[in-house]
């Protein structure tokens, strides 16, 4: 049986009173949680400098990045994540976000519109997994001819 460790990560700590834990390490595999852009969003509104869809969807990405390096991987190892908007028109400028972190190397991805997020100046919320034994840089196309 593998042995789940809980992910120690300076910049995406778990919060005390939390009734979740930010990620796992669970052999070869890394479990997230859904990653939001608050506080950064938070603080850019009381600035009166709201986040977009693009810059919530690159604070978000690069948490789960922190989260994977916390593992011992990197982005690249992260197969699978589920994008959460609060408006379906951000899908675009998620879509930016995800090509430009990610580069010609993007995972599997889901896109789910949903009502709210936990605050109101939240547009994107995103989950991921990730395989420590796995480069995505170094996929090769799955061929069914015999």
């Amino acid at each position: 049986m593998a042995i789940a460790e809980k992910l120690q990560c300076p910049q995406v700590p778990d919060l005390p009173t939390a009734s979740w834990t930010n990620g796992y390490r669970i052999g070869q595999e890394v479990v997230m949680s859904g990653m939001t852009g608050h506080p950064a969003t938070r603080q850019a509104a009381e600035r009166g400098e709201a986040l977009g869809a693009y810059d919530q969807a690159m604070v978000v990405l690069k948490k789960l990045e922190a989260l994977v390096s916390a593992a011992g991987g990197h982005k690249h190892n992260i197969t699978k994540t589920v994008v959460y908007l609060t408006d379906i028109a951000d899908k675009d400028e998620v879509g930016r976000a995800r090509r430009d972190f990610f580069g010609a190397h993007t995972p599997c991805s889901t896109l789910v519109a949903v009502k709210a997020l936990v605050f109101p100046e939240l547009h994107v919320e995103i989950d991921a997994w990730a395989r420590l034994d796995t480069d995505l840089r170094e996929t090769i196309p799955l061929s069914n001819e015999s």
